[in-house]
């Protein structure tokens, strides 16, 4: 089974903003204004990218493996999360999202039904998916 590590680096740098490595492009992370210098989306934010960015390239997979002619496919993620935990204002909840609703559009020659199932198959192949409703193990390693 072939393996592939994806590494990225970050540091912090004035009030909530946040500058990210991976290979050879930077993006940066902060929080709106005032709390932060809204220089960039949000850690959640960025979350929800990756959720969409994944759905939609093992979208194009499944499409060019299985000879889909996909026109355009566009998704759209909202959830839900209560912000007292992460806020310190409260540990009797867990901080992660309540909810995340994925609404995708998909202009191909499939009916409904194909197209539920073109997404469950997209989503069974999702790495960011699957690592959204199954517990990876996350080792804090402190230098």
């Amino acid at each position: 089974m072939p393996l592939k590590t994806v590494e990225v680096s970050a540091n912090l740098k004035d009030k909530y903003e946040i500058e990210l490595k991976a290979r050879d492009f930077s993006l940066t992370i902060d929080q709106p204004k005032p709390m932060g210098n809204d220089q960039g989306p949000t850690p959640l934010e960025y979350f929800f990218f990756a959720l969409a960015g994944c759905v939609l390239t093992i979208g194009r997979m499944v499409a060019l493996q299985k000879k889909i002619d996909l026109k355009a496919m566009d998704v759209k993620i909202e959830g839900d999360l209560d912000t007292d935990v992460l806020s310190g204002k409260s540990n009797h909840i867990r901080p992660g999202f309540t909810r995340i609703k994925v609404i995708t559009t998909i202009d191909a020659p499939l009916t409904q039904e194909e197209k539920e199932a073109f997404i469950k198959e997209v989503d069974s192949r999702c790495p960011i998916s699957d690592n959204i409703e199954n517990v990876s193990h996350i080792e804090f390693v402190v230098s």
